[in-house]
């Protein structure tokens, strides 16, 4: 079985599980970080490369702010419990978005986090998107095409790989997998450049049932298709 390099997922669903029990959203979250624990390792112990998950968008600053406060704590609190397990198997976090509106104490934790996972990470990369939408991720790229023009006092060459150098996620491979979880059928703002070609899962399981056995029928479904991107086979 092929193994795709770059799996990405979008984690939805943790309200509608939270509300199927009764409970507040924040519960569903919480419960959510499980599933975060078990596909990370699932995914390092197969050989996928990378690892992206869209945690957090820039849209989600608008929901209740005690949601959004209690998301935050729960990140930070996780940033912390997680550390031995990414570092025991050898995986290095990398955090993406737009993080100006991020606490300080949270930046603080990424960071270090980040510095302590790149020692010896060798085995898979976690990319964390965390306050990220793809339009946004577009926008500053243009930008800092821009300033480099600027700077260069000329319209400088640019082709896709030369833009792609600007996105974000510059150095990380276009996902060739994307899986929704919750039965939601779009992509909801999400890496918009890099996903042009990417194969894309929707289950019907919320995130935090979500577990290695479901990544598995992702990837056996993965692999009886044809990536063709746009020629003939």
């Amino acid at each position: 079985m092929e193994i795709p390099q770059h799996i990405s997922i979008i984690m939805d669903g943790n309200g509608r599980w939270a509300r199927q029990q009764g409970k507040r959203r924040l519960f569903g979250h919480n419960a959510g970080v499980e599933a975060v624990r078990d596909v990370t390792t699932y995914c390092a112990e197969i050989g996928v490369k990378y690892l992206s998950l869209f945690a957090f968008s820039e849209e989600n600053w608008d929901r209740p702010a005690d949601e959004v406060k209690g998301l935050m704590e729960l990140l930070l609190k996780t940033m912390i419990a997680e550390r031995d397990t990414l570092l025991k198997n050898h995986i290095r976090l990398q955090v993406i978005g737009n993080t100006v509106r991020l606490s300080p104490s949270l930046m603080d934790a990424i960071h270090d986090l980040e510095r302590e996972s790149a020692v010896g990470g060798d085995r898979m990369a976690m990319i964390v998107m965390l306050s990220y939408s793809g339009k946004w991720d577009i926008l500053q790229a243009v930008r800092r095409y821009t300033a480099d023009c600027l700077a260069a006092g000329k319209e400088l060459p640019i082709d896709e790989a030369g833009f792609s150098g600007y996105l974000a996620t510059a150095g990380i491979p276009d996902p060739d997998l994307l899986v929704r979880t919750s039965g939601e059928q779009r992509i909801s703002n999400y890496m918009l450049w890099q996903t042009a070609y990417t194969e894309f899962y929707y289950t019907p399981v919320l995130w935090p049932d979500f577990r290695r056995s479901d990544l598995e029928q992702a990837i056996s479904d993965f692999n009886k298709r044809q990536r063709r991107y746009g020629k003939v086979e």
